[in-house]
């Protein structure tokens, strides 16, 4: 069993810390998510699952037959929420896509397990409804942030048959991960979330994407910024290291990008990140 050093593994992994100015961002994100909730067409509050917390955001594509994005949040499976991250559909909208955005319940309430499984249900959701958004339920891309970004690859390995016989075998064929957790083993034994995410040894084996086998049929791009920690800059590349350059097509370090300003790059037309995103979607930068 690996051991780390606390206080390094703290600043390895605490962004808020290691990121200041990070209230102000934030605040950016949701005050410029309520302005889109304003002015996009949009089907806010989705129910995709039977709890509370299991609702989505829809902002319809333009013309049927659109690819779909379905975008997680991060917040370390804790903290954030949907409402925060509208602003990621502006830009796929326009570009061609229909883009969903899912909340899930966070923890210590529920677990990091119980939150993939709704995340799972949240794309089948997805699947069976895109057609009356105009999307393409064949045409299905998961991105995510942070610990969405680890919920994004997650969505590779599903068993898509298991959860509904009129499922497809490979219900998500591609993925974008930027700056996600993908080796949950360090972050198991981070101080200031082991209260909040109770991680055995067991639930580590079971979540990290590092340790499943490459899934035959799968495209992954991974982006990190290239400001943020060694231990994130490690997580970045671990997928095409356990996965193979076949699966994890590109693996992308953000210029001048913390691990909170690397979202902006994902929306910014201008930027390598956005259009990896829309190569995976079939679209035309």
């Amino acid at each position: 069993m690996t051991s780390w050093d606390p206080a390094w593994l703290e600043r390895q992994y605490d962004n808020r810390a290691r990121v200041p100015e990070h209230p102000a961002i934030l605040q950016r994100w949701a005050q410029a998510s309520a302005m889109v909730r304003e002015r996009l067409d949009a089907d806010l509050d989705r129910r995709y699952g039977p709890t509370p917390a299991e609702t989505l955001d829809v902002f319809p594509a333009e013309q049927p037959g659109s690819p779909v994005l379905v975008f997680i949040h991060g917040g370390w499976w804790r903290a954030l929420d949907k409402s925060d991250h509208s602003f990621v559909a502006p830009a796929f909208v326009r570009a061609g896509a229909m883009v969903v955005v899912p909340n899930y319940a966070l923890c210590p309430a529920v677990s990091v397990e119980t939150i993939a499984l709704q995340m799972v249900r949240a794309l089948v959701w997805t699947w069976r409804h895109a057609s009356r958004y105009g999307g393409d339920p064949r045409r299905i891309v998961v991105a995510g942030h942070s610990a969405g970004g680890h919920l994004a690859t997650m969505m590779l390995s599903c068993d898509w048959r298991s959860q509904g016989a009129d499922l497809p075998a490979v219900l998500v064929p591609s993925a974008l991960s930027v700056s996600g957790v993908v080796d949950l083993a360090p972050v198991a034994e981070v101080g200031f979330l082991k209260p909040d995410l109770r991680l055995t040894p067991q639930a580590v084996a079971r979540l990290s994407p590092v340790r499943f086998p490459a899934p035959p049929a799968a495209t992954l791009v991974c982006a990190a910024g290239a400001l943020e920690s060694e231990e994130f800059l490690r997580q970045n590349a671990a997928m095409r290291e356990a996965w193979g350059p076949g699966v994890v097509t590109a693996v992308e370090t953000v210029a001048d990008a913390n691990h909170f300003t690397v979202l902006h790059a994902l929306v910014d037309a201008g930027e390598p990140l956005h259009r990896h995103a829309l190569d995976l979607l079939g679209l035309e930068a």
